[in-house]
């Protein structure tokens, strides 16, 4: 996801039809025609506005038979708000703030992790560490480009066997995001930081 897609997400905000539905699945799951109800709207207009929602992930839907139900998407409304405030107060400040103590830990975990060939001996268990193999392997992916599911599997196997783990945590920890089985990378303001994991 660039930086296009963050302002496509805080876009989708910018209606208040769109924070009452969020407010109102604050509270739990609902079907589509209960949030009309609620809203004193017709049903196509909360389907207009709940596909906007859904398609930047701030919801998530389920359908039971003809009915559609939509919860929200907490976690990816958080990760947002802190990758926001990253990028206008942090943004360029990464490596200026980062300690001694810290370049030590990289230093270190990416001498245990990788062999002299660059393969991955293994994927660290210890959440900070796997972070900071996650965050070299993003580093060495091209900005701005689109891989293919193929490709990335191909690109993360000259590394390590377990692609799909890889690029599994690579999606869940926000260095990259996935479309339709395309792969792209994230802007930096919204990687998971591992100098800031207690």
């Amino acid at each position: 996801m660039q930086l296009d897609k963050m302002v496509n997400y805080h876009k989708a905000l910018a209606d208040p039809t769109r924070m009452r539905i969020l407010l109102l699945l604050s509270r739990g799951e609902m079907h589509g025609q209960a949030l009309a109800k609620k809203l004193n709207l017709s049903q196509p207009t909360v389907t207009h506005h709940a596909s906007k929602l859904r398609e930047v992930g701030l919801i998530k839907e389920r359908r039971d038979k003809n009915t559609v139900y939509f919860t929200l998407n907490p976690e990816l409304i958080r990760q947002h708000a802190e990758a926001t405030v990253r990028f206008i107060f942090e943004k360029g400040e990464e490596e200026e703030d980062m300690s001694e103590l810290n370049e030590t830990l990289e230093a270190t975990v990416l001498r245990n992790f990788f062999a002299k060939d660059g393969k991955l001996r293994q994927i660290p268990a210890q959440y900070k560490k796997k972070l900071i193999v996650l965050q070299m392997l993003a580093e060495k992916l091209e900005p701005g480009r689109i891989y293919p599911e193929r490709e990335l599997n191909e690109w993360i196997k000259q590394y390590h066997e377990d692609f799909a783990t890889i690029r599994r945590e690579l999606i869940m920890h926000q260095f990259m995001y996935r479309e339709r089985e395309m792969y792209e990378l994230n802007p930096r303001e919204m990687w998971t930081r591992w100098d800031q994991v207690r």
